[in-house]
């Protein structure tokens, strides 16, 4: 028999070798072969701390292989203390992956969607990984809405996007939730439009009037861009496009320029904006 160093080197080979051949059946018929099933509830804590690291493809298809092998392979007792053991070790995990507690909520509310994991796992539990996996599952759609949690996978269209990103911004300045509304962002999976996110942010906090919304907004700005889920690249671009929306803005919110320099003020206080960002117009 294996020692258990020796089972999370195969395993860990083994899921490596899964993200190119996609091969969930070939990934069950190896861990069974190894006849160690004293250890399979470290399959669910490798796979999701290798999904960690990688982007929403391989944390999709992790999803996907924990449902695959669920019951026929990990019994609810392996995925309830695999969950376990990964909540226990969150805080090493958020030294190197910062997005950690929203990802691993993430994976549970998919999990119990999937029937991998009983509701009532979540239920007599509390800290902000579970409230963060109750807070998804409690939205409305939320069963469709999580089948797409690592990316919608979908091409919506611009449009939409804009849509759906109006939509979170508005939730947020409700809720002041930064894991949930950071989720919703990776959910739409489109960094290279978080320029959009930004100047709509802007446009909205803008738009309510409201002091306090204007600060949790950039808030959101700078806990995106710190956490790697947004970068520092789009932020300046969003920046840019919101300075050129100013002369339409202005017609409903006649203090629109000095709100943009709010922004932008919160921006450099929080190093997120280079400190000799100029207005550009």
């Amino acid at each position: 028999m294996l020692t258990l160093p020796e089972f999370k080197r195969r395993v860990d080979d083994l899921l490596r070798e899964y993200y190119s051949s996609s091969e969930s059946a070939e990934v069950a018929a190896t861990i069974r072969e190894m006849a160690c099933d004293e250890y399979h509830h470290e399959v669910l804590k490798r796979a999701l701390g290798l999904a960690l690291d990688h982007g929403p493809r391989e944390r999709e298809m992790t999803s996907k292989l924990l449902a695959a092998l669920t019951p026929s392979l990990l019994t609810p007792g392996d995925v309830r203390k695999g969950f376990e053991g990964v909540v226990a070790k969150l805080d090493d995990l958020e030294t190197d992956v910062p997005d950690a507690t929203a990802a691993v909520g993430a994976f549970m509310a998919r999990a119990v969607v999937d029937e991998v994991l009983p509701p009532a796992f979540l239920a007599g539990k509390e800290g902000k990984v579970t409230d963060h996996a109750k807070r998804l599952l409690s939205r409305e759609h939320c069963s469709v809405r999580l089948e797409k949690v690592w990316g919608p996978g979908d091409g919506r269209s611009v449009p939409e996007l804009k849509e759906a990103m109006d939509l979170l911004l508005k939730e947020y300045l409700l809720s002041r939730e930064l894991d949930e509304a950071a989720c919703c962002v990776q959910e739409i999976n489109e960094p290279l439009f978080h320029h959009e996110l930004v100047k709509r942010g802007i446009k909205v906090a803008a738009e309510s009037g409201d002091a306090d919304d204007i600060l949790a907004m950039g808030a959101l700005f700078e806990f995106l861009v710190k956490n790697s889920i947004g970068s520092e690249q789009q932020l300046l671009k969003g920046f840019d496009r919101a300075h050129t929306m100013m002369e339409d803005l202005r017609l409903d919110v006649p203090d629109a320029e000095h709100i943009l320099a709010k922004f932008v003020a919160l921006a450099k206080e929080a190093k997120i904006l280079p400190a000799d960002y100029k207005n550009a117009n």
